[in-house]
């Protein structure tokens, strides 16, 4: 953070992209609430502060008449929340870096808080276009990015506008700090044993990060729907289950380096399946390798819960992005909730755990065993790009000596 930002204007990138119904009420606040330390500590600091963020994607769904769907994509919902949140009026501007922004930020107090419209609704946002990034770095005396979730996005907001300060001038936030030091912790050191627990539709998605995983992990998990392209590829009969073709040979090299590396690769041995994708479908539990047509795995079934259970338990370090199978599903839910349920076990005992990914954080806030596990980020793709390795244009752009 910032060392001396009394009587400052700190612009303060969050990510506010949380999800609202037609009632425009919030169902999830995590990310607001992951992001209030910041806002406190800079607040506690004499600051004044302008928040940034974004919500949704305005731009690909605009209204049949062409025009910017305001109504569902205003940030002005969030704002009643987080004043409760903060104890304390936010300010709105119903635009972002406009007229309105200008003079609600030249007369904006230390103390005071001012939340700007979505920055999404500017098309030069996701272009990571200069002059959006210029009129919105003039509003503010410092820049602190506090939104992991998009630090992967090379956005006006998230990475262009760092260049109009100086290096004392701008930082990450608590949260960004925090995100980027967990992640750090299991790729460069992580306690012994380490599992990793990856689910999901598609290997095609996960394959970078499978690949680094190989490197050092003592256990991974295959789970969800591109299971069974690594089913398939050891010779299983998959019936109608999801399964990437393109890619089998992928998943044979996958499956080779693991044994070259002595990683446990645990992919299920038995699933449940199902003659159709509804919550109703009639279902039954089969060894995975012999899946009959016209049915589908949708779940990994008691014998896998065990080995993974197992798997968890016996590790010091765990990680995990993506269900094991169609968890919005009562009847698929199983293996999801189990991992779920086992993670926190573990953390209890003294694992370190982190877990990422929406359908992830949504699994484990369904269990209710959110507060036992060590670090849920917030982070659904960039956390996945930092883990594969890659470079993410929101740290660089902080960390970059001018």
């Amino acid at each position: 953070m910032l060392p001396n930002t009394s009587g400052k204007k700190i612009l303060v990138r969050v990510d506010f992209n949380v999800p609202i119904n037609a009632d425009h009420q919030i169902t999830d606040d995590t990310r607001i609430l992951k992001a209030l330390p910041t806002i406190k500590q800079l607040l506690a600091g004499n600051a004044s502060i302008i928040l940034m963020s974004h919500l949704g994607r305005p731009q690909k769904k605009k209204l049949d008449n062409g025009a910017i769907n305001v109504a569902k994509f205003t940030l002005k919902q969030v704002v009643p929340h987080l004043s409760k949140l903060l104890g304390l009026e936010v300010q709105f501007a119903s635009d972002c870096g406009g007229d309105q922004s200008i003079i609600k930020a030249r007369d904006l107090q230390p103390g005071q808080v001012l939340l700007l419209e979505n920055t999404r609704f500017d098309a030069g946002e996701t272009k990571g276009d200069i002059d959006f990034a210029a009129r919105l770095a003039a509003l503010g005396d410092c820049y602190v990015n506090d939104a992991f979730g998009t630090a992967h996005r090379q956005h006006s907001s998230t990475a262009t506008i760092a260049q109009f300060f100086k290096p004392d001038e701008r930082a990450f936030g608590l949260l960004m700090q925090t995100e980027i030091a967990n992640a750090q912790s299991i790729l460069n050191s992580p306690k012994r044993p380490c599992t990793a627990i990856f689910g999901g539709a598609k290997v095609s998605d996960k394959i970078k990060l499978i690949e680094r995983f190989i490197n050092f992990a003592d256990n991974i998990v295959i789970g969800g729907g591109m299971a069974y392209t690594f089913v398939k590829a050891q010779g299983g009969s998959i019936g109608d289950s999801l399964c990437e073709d393109s890619h089998l040979d992928l998943a044979k090299d996958l499956i080779a380096k693991a044994q070259e590396y002595n990683v446990n690769l645990i992919i299920p041995e038995d699933s449940v399946i199902a003659d159709a994708f509804a919550p109703d479908a009639n279902t039954q539990i089969v060894p995975t390798v012999d899946i009959p047509q016209g049915w589908m795995g949708l779940d990994v079934g008691p014998r896998s819960i065990e080995k993974i259970n197992s798997a968890i338990l016996s590790a010091q370090s765990i990680i995990w992005n993506g269900p094991l199978g169609v968890f919005e599903m009562a009847a698929f839910a199983k293996g999801t909730m189990a991992v779920a349920n086992t993670v926190a076990q573990a953390s209890e005992k003294g694992a370190f755990s982190l877990i990422g990914g929406g359908d992830s954080v949504a699994a484990i806030n369904a269990s209710g065993q959110a507060d036992k596990v060590s670090f849920i980020s917030t982070g659904g793709g960039a956390l996945l790009e930092f883990l594969e390795g890659k470079k993410l244009p929101g740290i660089v752009a902080i960390e970059k000596v001018d």
